[in-house]
């Protein structure tokens, strides 16, 4: 069997797709030396990383760099890069796009590669898999908090909750979300709120540096949010980087009312949907009434088409039509052929001798009705005819 010819960019994008699905690649940790690095006039940062082996492409847009870098990076120095791999398909080239970099040598170096570490672990054990994640209910009645009780998170869920569904009950379970032994009241207000038998669970906090958010990356909690029979949605208010509960929990939210709105649907949304659906339904209800109408319509036109009455009607006004052809085509005919006659009728008489006998003039001819040429043709007593146009004289000569 032949095998099929791919063109380069077909691949390009095969690969592309590829790289871009990969759970790994789409969020990852590098870290390497850099060289040849440039900052480009419009922004953009483009460097190489490299360790004793290998090197790699690598790009930090204009619009990263505001939040992603608070250094000038140089060749030579040692950084951890967190991005996505990508594939550049104009040089069919792989390159990472370039999130957030941080100097390795500092304590947020350290942070990112305990980080990194634990979450290659738990990957591997599986719970980060897409086949562990709970639904979240669609229509709950009581949700969890697990927050600080002072705070923008907790006024924005409410907020949210009261704009959205305000029969939704919200039980908080006020939580140390920053510092030392925050992670140990985290876990047990999971624990406490999951024996609850709620529909949802919402853990998080506002934004903040890796130290701020560090309560999210423990292990422990993972693998109470892992273990927790009620769905967890984690929102941590932390766009550039996801938290180990990030990725355990069963849904992740950029913000804490982000959070809310996952997980309290919207009522009157549900209701224009009806009103929408109601207008579709209306909408083609109209339509095949108006398109059984059309046909009703046409064939109610077929039948009297085909009605005997509408035949005879059709042969009448054919007739009609055929004598009104015959009549006008009998009449040119006619002017036809009197134009002719009139045409001959002046030939000939242009012709005739008669026609040119007037104003005393005429012709002469014999007994024998010759037309006599000459007078030395004639000899005295011969009787001769004078014609002229309006009659004739006999007459006989005398000399």
């Amino acid at each position: 069997m032949a095998r099929r010819e791919y063109t380069v960019t077909e691949v390009n994008n095969y690969i592309k797709n590829l790289i871009a699905s990969d759970y790994v690649l789409s969020n990852i940790l590098v870290k390497g030396e850099v060289s040849n690095c440039k900052y480009h006039s419009a922004g953009h940062i483009y460097f190489t990383l490299k360790d004793e082996k290998s090197s790699v492409s690598c790009v930090m847009f204009r619009g990263k760099t505001v939040h992603g870098i608070d250094f000038r990076m140089e060749d030579g120095q040692e950084v951890v890069v967190a991005g996505s791999f990508g594939l550049y398909e104009v040089a069919g080239s792989i390159q990472i796009y370039a999130e957030k970099i941080i100097q390795s040598e500092n304590k947020e170096g350290k942070l990112f590669a305990e980080y990194n570490k634990l979450k290659e672990k738990l990957s591997e054990e599986g719970l980060f898999d897409f086949e562990h994640k709970k639904a979240i209910p669609p229509f709950p009645k009581k949700v969890g908090i697990v927050t600080a009780s002072t705070g923008a998170a907790i006024h924005d869920i409410e907020s949210v909750a009261k704009r959205r569904n305000p029969f939704v009950q919200l039980i908080l379970y006020p939580a140390k979300v920053q510092g030392e032994g925050a992670a140990l009241t985290i876990i047990k207000g999971i624990k406490v709120l999951d024996e609850m038998g709620l529909d949802t669970i919402i853990i998080g906090r506002g934004g903040g540096s890796i130290e701020d958010l560090w309560a999210f990356n423990d292990e422990a909690l993972a693998r109470t949010i892992f273990a927790a029979k009620t769905p967890v949605i984690s929102g941590t208010g932390h766009d550039v980087d996801n938290t180990i509960a990030d990725y355990v929990a069963d849904l992740r939210a950029p913000t804490p009312s982000a959070a809310a709105e996952l997980a309290i649907p919207d009522v009157m949304t549900h209701i224009r949907k009806a009103e929408a659906a109601r207008n579709v339904l209306d909408n083609r209800m109209k339509a095949m009434l108006n398109e059984y109408d059309l046909r009703l319509k046409n064939y109610r036109l077929r039948l009297e088409r085909m009605s005997p009455e509408r035949s005879i009607y059709d042969k009448q006004q054919y007739l009609t039509e055929v004598t009104d052809r015959l009549n006008a085509l009998m009449q040119d005919k006619f002017r036809s052929y009197k134009h002719r006659f009139e045409v001959d009728t002046v030939r000939l008489n242009s012709l005739s001798p008669t026609a040119k006998l007037v104003g005393g003039f005429g012709y002469v001819v014999n007994e024998s009705n010759e037309p006599v040429l000459s007078a030395k043709s004639v000899s005295p007593s011969d009787k001769l005819e004078i014609i002229m146009h309006d009659g004739s004289i006999k007459v006989k000569a005398v000399n």
